[in-house]
């Protein structure tokens, strides 16, 4: 308690009945230990004792003048400035001791007080929401697209900047970590996990080409059985049907332009044998270029296979994220909001 900063006054109120009171105003700032763990619904119970340290409980005892429910309610009234803090209750209580006992008569003020969380509703945690809800739109963008990765990160960069900007919002004084930090760590957590997971999925799309075939247990386990988990089994399917068509096209196709042997002894109209043998040779020449082509043709399809299968799997994996991430926050959210709700409850009872 600081000292007392009240003017000094030299008046004595006697009453008809022989009661003499002194009104000597007091004027101090106190401190009260906070909790909070609920800000900004929170609520805070302060308590003042009064007694004196020079004289006994012999030479002073304390009373209050009025019951405390009046004080209250002239407490309403002399508070004209409605800041952060509104008054709630007070309430107080005389601690009973025997009068054998030699010790110091006192009094306990008790002061509940509420804080006004609009502004703090308004400009923290309703904007922190519209970017967690941006970040969660922004997986409709194309994944192979750079678009997404640097619109997360403008996210990132620009929820960064708001936490800095209200800093000075938050409480910097209190025995624990207040649980809007744990909502703000956690919103910018899941910025950086949504930026990760577009960094794997581009990479995975773009880089495709380069990859290697991909494996039969993972096709299984993520094109069929993953994919009705995030429902794209209409989409895997017409994958497998387009790529055994391709293959069966281009096997009938190889199978039907195929080149036949043509004996060397056989004549054609009697041309002479010279001239049959030269048009073999540019028949074999043909043939090897048509064997080069094929071989060009059927990598071709391979690589675009392994290409499709990859993408695919990239896609899916995707969607099984964007489920996964959905179910985290909404998750996640209530069980923040079932403690704001549950610890609001508990100090608005007591």
């Amino acid at each position: 308690m600081d000292e007392n900063r009240a003017p000094e006054t030299y008046y004595v109120y006697v009453t008809s009945t022989g009661l003499v009171l002194d009104g000597w105003p007091s004027h101090v700032i106190s401190s009260c230990k906070l909790d909070i763990y609920t800000f900004p619904f929170d609520f805070q119970n302060c308590s003042y004792t009064f007694n004196s340290y020079k004289h006994s409980r012999d030479d002073v005892q304390l009373f209050l003048l009025m019951p405390v429910e009046k004080i209250f309610k002239k407490s309403l009234e002399a508070m004209t400035t409605k800041g952060e803090w509104e008054l709630i209750d007070m309430r107080a209580e005389k601690p009973v001791q025997p009068f054998q006992e030699e010790g110091w008569d006192t009094l306990i003020v008790y002061i509940v007080l509420r804080r006004r969380a609009t502004l703090y509703v308004a400009n923290l945690l309703i904007p922190s929401s519209f970017l967690l809800s941006l970040d969660l739109f922004s997986f409709l963008l194309p994944p192979q697209s750079m678009d997404r990765a640097s619109f997360k990160m403008t996210l990132i960069l620009g929820y960064t900047v708001f936490l800095l900007l209200m800093n000075d919002l938050l409480p910097v004084t209190g025995n624990n970590l207040p649980l809007i930090n744990v909502f703000f760590s956690l919103c910018l957590a899941l910025m950086v996990a949504s930026l990760l997971e577009t960094i794997l999925i581009t990479n995975v799309l773009c880089g495709s080409r380069d990859f290697p075939p991909l494996p039969k247990w993972l096709r299984i386990l993520v094109l069929k059985y993953l994919a009705r988990l995030a429902c794209m089994k209409k989409s895997c399917d017409k994958h497998f049907e387009a790529n055994r068509s391709e293959s069966t096209f281009y096997k009938n196709s190889m199978t039907d332009n195929a080149m036949i042997d043509i004996p060397k002894e056989e004549l054609v109209g009697g041309s002479p044998v010279r001239v049959w043998g030269q048009c073999l040779d540019e028949m074999k020449k043909m043939s090897q270029d048509l064997l080069a082509i094929r071989h060009q043709v059927e990598e071709h399809f391979n690589n675009d296979n392994r290409t499709d299968d990859w993408i695919m799997f990239g896609q899916v994996i995707d969607r099984v994220l964007f489920i996964m991430y959905i179910i985290f926050i909404i998750v996640s959210l209530s069980t923040i909001m079932v403690l704001w709700l549950h610890l609001y409850s508990l100090d608005k009872r007591s």
